[in-house]
């Protein structure tokens, strides 16, 4: 038996293509591995497109033929309304290349899932990981063309910061136009629902306020190497932005978008209120003080997640690769409370770092990773406040699947 052409093409061509019998051995470790047992649709579809490559229907995986071959949906249904490949594809690429970036499994033979194909591709340990390479141009794409080290250093002026957000403003209301024609709603309520519901279920405008790392006199310690920037917000800020608006498309709720240096109290006591990210955002910083988890730092500029309730205390802090300097670990809170000072309901999202924060959003617009998180709180979680610890590795400067820790209710 022979591998599809398609999957020869990817393959070095000084590089004899693996044997049918290896890719399946490489399956097989794959399967076993809890980057995908812990999941229902991960698992299915990797086996599905690898053994479809591996006997020749390589031109037949298509979205729509695995939704109905391997999802079970209908014949006829609507890839815009119910998007399960298309969702569950993005996940396996990701847990892909967070299995190979383990040192554990160096020399093992490789299977990607490239970008924009359903194809996958196998190859030997020697040849360059197409995926990350993919990856990493992707990064300085959004960075503006800007290396992993080059952070740029204008002045942030008050009108650039209005324009800035207005411009977010207006992306995220065109993502919520498009949402509301593409999003099915369910005939119960979901567990995501639930969970936003102090958040949507209000007529006041919802608050969405995000840090600002230019504008802390603190700058130097607050910009971690590789960090990327959008007019003066770190990059994964506004992508948890974009992430988190979209419980709100169901009830076509109103919000503003506002920078934590000129948000008042006043404008917080007007309705429920997002809260993205930690220490470049003060208003994230007063409302967790009093959590059962918060943010700190000592003397030396370490930061570090706490755990207030526990004896002795717990916490968890930034963890680097040895002997480099690259982030490997970073940690992020969920807070979902009725906040006594304002009297709103009130979401926190965010991380010691960018990648804890986008792994944040992550959680809680993924009912997959919301359900994971759920099952560690009380039944009757919904009329409590809840907060979480949440890990994640970070990738080549990208948050992998995001892990919880820990949970509190009270």
């Amino acid at each position: 038996m022979q591998l599809s052409p398609q999957s020869e093409k990817e393959l070095n061509g000084t590089e004899p293509p693996p044997s049918v019998i290896l890719v399946r051995e490489q399956l097989r470790r794959l399967l076993a591995h809890p980057l995908f047992t812990n999941s229902k649709r991960y698992p299915v579809l990797l086996a599905y497109t690898v053994e479809q490559a591996l006997d020749g229907n390589a031109s037949e995986l298509k979205e729509r033929t695995i939704g109905i071959e391997a999802f079970g949906r209908e014949p006829n249904y609507d890839v815009n309304l119910d998007p399960v490949v298309r969702i569950t594809a993005a996940e396996v690429r990701k847990r892909l290349i967070q299995y190979y970036y383990n040192s554990d499994h160096a020399g093992e033979l490789v299977i990607e899932l490239p970008v924009g194909s359903y194809v996958p591709t196998f190859r030997g340990p020697s040849t360059p990981p197409a995926v990350l390479a993919a990856e990493s141009v992707s990064s300085q794409k959004i960075g503006d063309g800007a290396g992993p080290g080059d952070v740029e250093r204008r002045p942030f002026s008050p009108g650039v910061r209005h324009w800035v957000f207005m411009s977010i403003a207006l992306f995220c209301a065109a993502l919520i136009g498009f949402g509301i024609g593409h999003v099915k709603l369910p005939n119960q309520v979901s567990s995501l629902e639930r969970f936003w519901a102090p958040i949507t279920g209000t007529s006041s405008r919802i608050t969405y306020c995000l840090g600002e790392p230019r504008d802390s006199p603190d700058n130097e310690r607050l910009l971690a190497p590789g960090t990327r920037l959008y007019g003066g917000l770190d990059v994964s800020d506004v992508i948890t932005l974009a992430r988190s608006i979209g419980p709100l498309v169901p009830r076509h709720g109103a919000f503003r978008i506002v920078a934590a240096s000129s948000t008042e109290f006043t404008q917080l006591r007007e309705g429920p209120f997002v809260l993205i990210g930690a220490y470049d955002n003060t208003w994230t910083m007063r409302v967790t003080r009093d959590l059962p988890f918060g943010f700190e730092y000592d003397d030396k500029g370490v930061r570090r997640i706490v755990d207030r309730k526990s004896a002795p205390n717990r916490s968890w802090s930034l963890r680097w690769e040895v002997p480099h300097t690259k982030l490997a670990e970073d940690y992020a809170i969920i807070a979902r409370i009725h906040d006594r000072v304002t009297g709103q309901p009130v979401m926190v999202l965010a991380g010691i770092l960018g990648a804890g924060t986008e792994a944040a959003g992550e959680v809680v617009s993924n009912p997959e990773y919301l359900d994971a998180m759920l099952e560690k709180a009380p039944k009757n979680w919904d009329q409590m406040n809840l907060a979480a610890v949440i890990e994640t590795n970070v990738i080549e400067g990208h948050p992998g699947p995001p892990t919880v820790i820990a949970v509190a209710t009270w």
